[in-house]
């Protein structure tokens, strides 16, 4: 697409703020990195903010969560104690990566925010072009940022993305991680994935944990990159306390009545 879809695209007009959900580092009991969710400005979810998203306003709604993040994560001094700020991002909405990355560059400079501390996140499950994302990828690492792939094992880009380019960060899927401690055939999917992807200089990230039996059978998979209801749900406005796993059983319980 030319890039003067980014000058002449439609705005995003429907007001929204952020959400924070840590990714905690369970060996060193440290946040790694606070991932930023998309919530409208009247408490709604991701999906009723998401169904908002058209063809016409996608670069508007990608910039905007950008914005957004970076203001709300400097606010909250987000980074203060070495953590991260990870955004997701809409690669079908990214025209040219270097003019697309404006935005985030001045917000970045504006709240002094360090560049360094952006991972771009985008989730395989969204249809994309491979030479197109790639462009993206290899565009965003030259500029100093760092890049991690969502919900690895569910969508599109899988192995096929991984022998093209590897990303700093891979997030399995919860689909894999969901009953782990009870289910043998997962445990042989996540062991053999989280070799390859150590084999080739990837952190693990495993995503969605509930339950303290799930908790454990990654933590006797060697994963020490973790993120779930079971550390923290996402938290509007400020950054939610970790709960520890020691402990965590009347958390996990907690989180299983409530759904």
């Amino acid at each position: 697409m030319p890039c003067n879809a980014c000058r002449d695209g439609a705005g995003f007009d429907l007001a929204i703020t952020m959400a924070f959900q840590p990714i905690v580092d369970v060996e060193t009991r440290t946040v790694f990195a606070q991932e930023a969710l998309v919530r409208g400005a009247d408490g709604s979810g991701a999906g009723a903010v998401l169904a908002q998203v058209s063809d016409t306003n996608r670069y508007g709604f990608d910039q905007l969560c950008r914005s957004t993040a970076i203001e709300q994560a400097a606010a909250l001094d987000l980074t203060a104690g070495g953590a991260s700020l990870s955004i997701n991002f809409l690669p079908n909405a990214v025209y040219e990566p270097r003019a697309c990355i404006r935005v985030t560059l001045d917000a970045a400079m504006r709240t002094g925010l360090p560049t360094t501390s952006i991972i771009f996140e985008f989730t395989e499950s969204e249809s994309i072009n491979p030479d197109h994302l790639l462009n993206i990828l290899r565009s965003y690492r030259a500029m100093g940022f760092r890049t991690a792939v969502d919900d690895f094992g569910a969508g599109y880009a899988g192995l096929g993305l991984l022998s093209k380019f590897q990303p700093d960060i891979v997030k399995l899927d919860m689909g894999l991680v969901r009953g782990i401690d009870t289910d043998p055939v997962k445990r042989v999917i996540v062991r053999n994935t989280l070799a390859t992807l150590t084999e080739l200089g990837i952190r693990p990230v495993c995503e969605g944990i509930e339950t303290v039996g799930e908790y454990q059978a990654l933590r006797d998979l060697g994963v020490t990159l973790m993120q779930g209801y079971l550390f923290a749900r996402p938290t509007l406005g400020r950054l939610a306390e970790v709960v520890w796993p020691e402990g965590a059983e009347v958390r996990a319980e907690a989180v299983r009545a409530v759904g």
